[in-house]
C-alpha cells in the first residue's frame, strides 16, 4: 500500500534551519509530482511547495519563497523540504502529499520555531 513517512521535524530557534524528509513507497514515485503542506493550530492546511516528477520545476507559496527549497531523489523515493531562516509563524505540522490521483497524505511532522 502507499506510504508517505515524514521525518526531520523538531524545535528550532528563529533564524535556524531544518530539513524535512518524506520517504515514499507503494507507487511509482518517479512519475508523481510531490507537495509539502502545513497546518498551524486553528488554521487551514496550506500549500507550501510543489515539485514536478523530475524535480526540474518547483513552485512555492509566497510566504516561503527564498527561504524554503523542495527537492527530491527519485532513486531514494524521497522528497525533501529544506527550511532556512525559520520564523515563529512557520510553526506547524508539515505534511507530505502526493497530489496526483489517487491523492495520499503522510502523517505529518511537527515543526516548532521558538526561542
Amino acid at each position: 500500500q502507499v506510504q508517505l513517512v515524514e521525518s526531520g521535524g523538531g524545535l528550532v530557534q528563529p533564524g535556524g534551519s531544518l530539513r524535512l524528509s518524506c520517504a515514499a513507497s507503494g507507487f511509482t514515485f518517479s512519475r508523481s509530482p510531490m507537495s509539502w503542506y502545513r497546518q498551524a493550530p486553528g488554521k487551514a492546511r496550506e500549500l507550501v511547495a510543489t515539485s514536478t516528477s523530475t524535480g526540474r520545476s518547483t513552485n512555492y507559496a509566497d510566504f516561503v519563497k527564498g527561504r524554503f527549497t523542495i527537492s527530491r531523489d527519485n532513486g531514494k523515493k524521497t522528497v525533501y523540504l529544506q527550511m532556512n531562516s525559520l520564523k515563529p509563524e512557520d510553526t506547524a505540522v508539515y505534511y507530505c502529499m502526493k497530489p496526483d490521483l489517487p491523492v495520499y497524505w503522510g502523517q505529518g511532522t511537527q515543526v516548532t520555531v521558538s526561542s
